[in-house]
């Protein structure tokens, strides 16, 4: 007996398709969990969490209560008609503790090259510390104003 398709059935295989786009085979070309192999958004994650590692011991200690967080755009709310924000920081509420929002997106665009980015998000984490402690983001991170958020 024939197939509709022209080929033969194999018992309890899979069946196999041409690639009629001529792209190759569809399978990951690193291993798993490989730093090749980690999408845009884990990069950013990875990103947010060495700029917070690399502050001054003392602003670590302050933000050990501290959430961090990334989203990828900002919601409506933050928005304004002038200006699309980098990050947002929260004051801590009873009920939540005190949190720094990361936007990954607007952060990318502005930044345009990855090695851009990086510096980027150093001023815009300074900032946001700066803010909530009440101090200046130059006081915050001594490299501050490289990345040019403000």
């Amino acid at each position: 007996m024939s197939h509709p398709s022209g080929d033969t059935p194999r018992a309890g295989l899979p069946r196999l398709r041409r690639d009629r786009h001529g792209h190759g085979l569809r399978a990951p070309l690193a291993p798993a969990g490989s730093p090749v192999n980690r999408s845009r958004a884990q990069r950013f994650d990875d990103l947010v969490v060495e700029t917070v590692d690399r502050l001054p011991a003392r602003w670590r200690e302050r933000l050990a209560k501290v959430e961090f967080a990334v989203e990828d755009v900002p919601t409506l709310d933050d928005w304004n008609h002038d200006w699309i924000p980098l990050a947002r920081a929260f004051a801590g509420t009873g009920a939540l503790p005190a949190r720094i929002v990361v936007f990954r997106r607007p952060i990318e665009t502005r930044a345009g090259a990855t090695d851009r980015t990086r510096e980027l998000l150093r001023d815009v984490v300074a900032e946001q510390v700066a803010e909530m402690f009440g101090a200046e983001p130059h006081e915050v991170d001594p490299s501050y104003g490289s990345g040019r958020a403000h």
